[in-house]
């Protein structure tokens, strides 16, 4: 056990479902709560990517001296009710507990159990930017993506739960409320604590990384979670490749194995399968030095994780022609508003000409941050005509998940 942590205990049980959210209570573990251990618990999904990053991002927490206690929460019919049972102990014990995604029925009906009078929510990607604006609002806690949405029945059944999930996140007498996350908060509700998360266990713990001559792409799931047409989406990514010499894409983990292939075959791209989030690869390098992304987290994250390196993120809107009949009437507004709240932030023309296939132009993307290298800068990419060829080189092949 690493001397920087002490004795986990019952004090402060954390729960996440992501590599994300493990990695940023690691964070909020180095900034708040240095020298103390917790036990974290790790509900594991059945996605089997996810589930090779969380196992990774376990050891590194053992390695701080944390506990993990890997629970099989979606295992079988049987497996939710096992999996509360045997937390409910420590749940009532703990007087801390962190969480990753209150929007988690797992989650909301762990918060109906515990008596903890500190609650502490870590940043699960841009979602949190929507928790925290519903919590203000007093609204009922719906995903971005599904917001605008009819009520399925089996969120008529959930309801009361997440009706009990969003009181007991509003902070009162008997309950403290932290917020700690990387994201920009418009609407801050009242009485909940703000700290920000500057990655600094990543920067401590890993780098600074060799910085390669070329551009890396960082894929999204909007296909997957029906926002953006799969269509639009390679196009989009074949024509941003092209014009900034990329040469690898690095896969969200939930993007579907047949989508990749196709971007390999259609792209030329190398796929990369990263076995930890994306903020520990890059930091760990090697890494472009420009890096391209849609609307996500990375672009309020990486350049936090990169600060003082000379790595570039830049971000490519989404065309509103790319959404889905199916996408939220919410979907449009979101991602702008995630691009468009990232720290030095720098536009270009929606009808700026796509570049030859080439090195990057010197002339694609402005100066992130004429303070510091590691700024975010925004592009905008139109599809490339039908039939276009695709870049030189032999197609990347899809890593086994």
């Amino acid at each position: 056990m690493s001397p920087r942590a002490g004795n986990a205990g019952p004090h402060t049980l954390a729960f996440v479902e992501s590599p994300v959210q493990l990695l940023n209570v690691l964070e909020w573990a180095h900034a708040h709560a240095p020298g103390v251990g917790l036990t974290l618990v790790v509900l594991s999904p059945v996605d089997p990517m996810t589930r090779g990053q969380l196992r990774r991002m376990s050891d590194l927490a053992r390695d701080e001296g944390h506990q993990v206690r890997w629970e099989e929460a979606r295992g079988g019919p049987l497996a939710p009710f096992q999996t509360i049972g045997g937390l409910t102990g420590p749940l009532r014990r703990a007087r801390r507990v962190v969480l990753g995604d209150p929007f988690s029925r797992y989650v909301q009906l762990l918060l109906t159990i515990t008596r903890a009078r500190d609650l502490v929510v870590v940043d699960d990607g841009t979602a949190t930017m929507e928790f925290v604006g519903q919590l203000a609002r007093g609204e009922r806690l719906v995903r971005w993506h599904r917001k605008g949405g009819r009520p399925g029945p089996r969120d008529v059944v959930f309801a009361p739960v997440s009706a009990s999930a969003r009181r007991r996140l509003t902070p009162g007498d008997r309950r403290r409320i932290e917020i700690f996350s990387s994201m920009p908060m418009e609407e801050t509700p009242a009485g909940v604590t703000v700290s920000a998360n500057a990655f600094a266990w990543t920067r401590a713990r890993f780098g600074p990384p060799r910085i390669t001559k070329g551009a890396d792409m960082v894929g999204t799931s909007l296909v997957e979670t029906g926002v953006v047409d799969d269509g639009r989406y390679l196009e989009a990514v074949h024509a941003l490749a092209r014009a900034h010499g990329a040469t690898r894409y690095f896969a969200h983990r939930r993007e579907s194995t047949d989508k990749l292939h196709r971007l390999a075959v259609e792209t030329g791209l190398e796929i990369v399968r990263p076995e930890l989030p994306l903020e520990l690869i890059a930091r760990r390098g090697p890494i472009g030095r420009t890096i391209l992304s849609f609307p996500s987290t990375v672009v309020h994250t990486l350049p936090l994780a990169l600060s003082g390196t000379e790595v570039r993120v830049a971000v490519c809107d989404i065309d509103p022609s790319w959404l889905t009949e199916n996408a939220s009437p919410r979907a449009q507004g979101f991602l702008s508003g995630v691009t468009g709240t990232a720290r030095d932030v720098h536009r270009l023309s929606p009808a700026a000409p796509v570049p030859p296939q080439g090195p990057p132009h010197p002339g694609t993307a402005e100066p992130a941050d004429p303070t510091g290298p590691a700024g975010t800068a925004r592009l905008t990419a139109s599809p490339p005509p039908p039939g276009l060829p695709g870049p030189a080189g032999t197609p990347g092949a899809v890593a086994a998940g």
